[in-house]
């Protein structure tokens, strides 16, 4: 049974939801598979770029941080699916090793005009690194269901019936 509805989520909700960081094997395995660039898999080409050395995949970034999201809320969530993303950047290079921070923000929240039933919540994803920089962020719609008569509501992360705190 899901924690979370609709009717839980409020703009400013945020969340630290822990850290993430990749090896080198783990960085370059990813890019063999899916982002086999130069500068995620060769080191004489990449020391060659502004960025000196090979640098981990803004995909393999992005997803570290949406898996900790997923973790955290939207598994513990009465989620129906997603649209898409609206947003993707990357915004600093991370390297095998980096620690990176996940923190995730609600920007928006509005009541479907045609399903009563649901409502769409806007969610930002974003990794800091240690000096407390967004190294990238992903930025989205999420549409969760409302909570019906049926199911008793448990306010979570010690909020007064909002999803609010550092931990859900």
């Amino acid at each position: 049974m899901a924690r979370y509805y609709f009717e839980d989520f409020k703009v400013g909700d945020a969340w630290d939801l822990g850290s993430w960081s990749v090896s080198r094997e783990e960085m370059l395995a990813f890019a063999r598979e899916y982002d086999p660039q130069p500068i995620h898999l060769d080191e004489a080409i990449a020391a060659r770029t502004p960025y000196g050395g090979v640098i981990v995949s803004g995909w393999l970034t992005v997803l570290k941080s949406v898996r900790l999201f997923v973790d955290g809320i939207m598994g513990h969530t009465a989620g129906l699916a997603s649209p898409g993303l609206d947003e993707v950047r990357w915004l600093k290079p991370v390297r095998a090793g980096d620690v990176i921070r996940v923190r995730v923000e609600v920007t928006e929240v509005a009541e479907s005009k045609s399903r009563p039933d649901r409502g769409r919540v806007h969610f930002v994803i974003s990794g800091v690194d240690a000096a407390g920089e967004r190294v990238a962020y992903a930025k989205g719609p999420f549409f969760v269901a409302r909570r019906s008569s049926s199911d008793a509501p448990s306010p979570p992360g010690g909020g007064e019936g909002g999803v609010r705190g550092t931990q859900p």
